[in-house]
């Protein structure tokens, strides 16, 4: 596609057949989609309403295919800030009295990790098409049974991995398969942050409540809430599931209650023998956020929408003219030899895979700007209309959810762990 017609088409997320073909989740988000459901509303209710939760709901009110029916939290003070925001929703401290209702067409469950399995399950058996927040579990086997639960439900499935509808990931990705950087030899993915990834407390004993990023009872740390994201991503472009992972990881500067992880370092093995590395860190911010996919003819940074050739360009030859003035080597110059190219050419700043790349630090532990996120929920509440489910995208969670289990195992057993048989899904995309 033209690159400017690609941009205008990304834009709106699904406007061209080739876009829709390679990533079929997009369909719902094309013109003729929009079109289907004009007129109709998804009614749907929220259990968990703190950050996230409230990052959604902020969403939802300006979506004009959408109606709150009910909101669900057993923390007073966060769901009365929800109640102001949709003051017609009924509003409840136990889920199950939420799924009862039959005017909801459509559940988001935007709770602590360790209570996703359970709540969505229990959604699906009640019959509502449902989005959980990632990772999908807090256990392989909890992600195995959230997978069959949705495959016997007949309902609808997503799962909050907002990269696979972010214009910059898709255009990136576009170009990883058409081979432009070539054959991929690696890929390196961190996230690297500079704070405690602490909520504040009025009352010490909401610490498991508020901060249950920080235990092991509530969630996998770093793995579960960030490198789940970003594991995704490997499969996408290598259209493959790693075979095996090692790593290791502790608690190295912030040395407080937390039982979770603060510095994680490990290698994922594909059985074409590509690695690739994940690292993530919060007591230093200086790399931010990255994937980087590299190739034998050239790299793509996908967070900051970037792509870089191995062989730069040769320079104008004014540039060329002026790099020897500045660097006063006038008796090296030679005017009809082959092109000159600089020896920084590794160096270059590249170019961006589409205009207006909307780009984050990743320091932020609620969300970021155009990053998919709206595109995702607006998908979802199509999805909820019209019971149609998208294909592949429960998919790519689960082995992001499972990837990111594997590899803290890895790390607290300090051994390879091998991806186990038991809990390989079919996927199409897989070669």
């Amino acid at each position: 596609m033209e690159r400017r017609s690609f941009i205008k088409e990304a834009g709106k997320l699904g406007g061209s057949g080739l876009l829709v073909a390679a990533f079929p989740w997009l369909y719902s988000c094309t013109s003729e989609a929009q079109k289907e459901i004009a007129t109709q509303k998804a009614r749907l209710g929220v259990i968990g309403t703190g950050s996230r939760g409230m990052y959604h709901l902020n969403h939802l009110l300006n979506m004009p295919n959408v109606e709150v029916v009910a909101l669900c939290d057993n923390y007073a003070p966060h769901l009365a800030e929800a109640a102001a925001l949709f003051p017609k929703a009924k509003t409840f401290a136990d889920y199950t009295e939420l799924l009862a209702l039959p005017e909801v067409d459509g559940v988001i469950v935007v709770t602590p990790l360790s209570e996703h399995a359970h709540i969505t399950i229990d959604a699906l058996k009640a019959g509502k098409h449902t989005f959980c927040e990632k990772s999908m579990a807090l256990t392989l086997d909890g992600c195995l049974k959230m997978y069959q639960s949705y495959q016997e439900s007949g309902k609808v499935l997503y799962i909050g991995q907002q990269r696979l509808f972010d214009p910059k990931y898709l255009k990136a990705i576009e170009m990883i398969h058409s081979g432009m950087i070539g054959n991929i030899t690696g890929i390196r993915s961190y996230w690297f942050r500079n704070n405690d990834w602490r909520r504040p407390l009025d009352n010490p004993s909401l610490e498991c409540k508020i901060n249950w990023r920080l235990y092991r009872e509530y969630s996998g740390g770093l793995m579960t809430e960030l490198a789940a994201h970003q594991l995704q991503v490997g499969n996408w472009a290598l259209k493959m599931i790693p075979e095996s992972v090692t790593g290791f990881g502790d608690i190295v500067y912030w040395k407080d209650s937390r039982d979770v992880y603060d510095s994680v370092s490990l290698v994922y093995r594909y059985g074409n023998g590509v690695n690739m590395s994940y690292e993530s860190i919060i007591s230093n911010k200086f790399n931010g956020l990255e994937e980087q996919i590299l190739g034998h003819k050239g790299t793509l940074e996908l967070e900051k929408g970037i792509y870089y050739f191995e062989e730069a360009k040769p320079a104008p030859a004014i540039l060329q003219l002026i790099n020897q003035i500045e660097h006063k080597i006038f008796d090296n110059v030679s005017f009809a030899g082959p092109s000159w190219v600089p020896e920084t050419a590794s160096k270059n700043k590249g170019e961006y895979v589409m205009d207006k790349v909307s780009q984050t630090d990743g320091a932020s532990s609620v969300g970021f700007l155009n990053d998919g996120s709206i595109e995702l929920m607006d998908a979802f509440c199509y999805a909820v209309i019209t019971g149609k489910r998208a294909e592949n995208l429960v998919e790519e969670a689960y082995y992001s959810s499972v990837l990111a289990l594997l590899g803290l195992q890895a790390m607290d057993e300090q051994r390879v762990v091998k991806f186990p048989e038991q809990y390989k899904i079919p996927y199409l995309n897989f070669s």
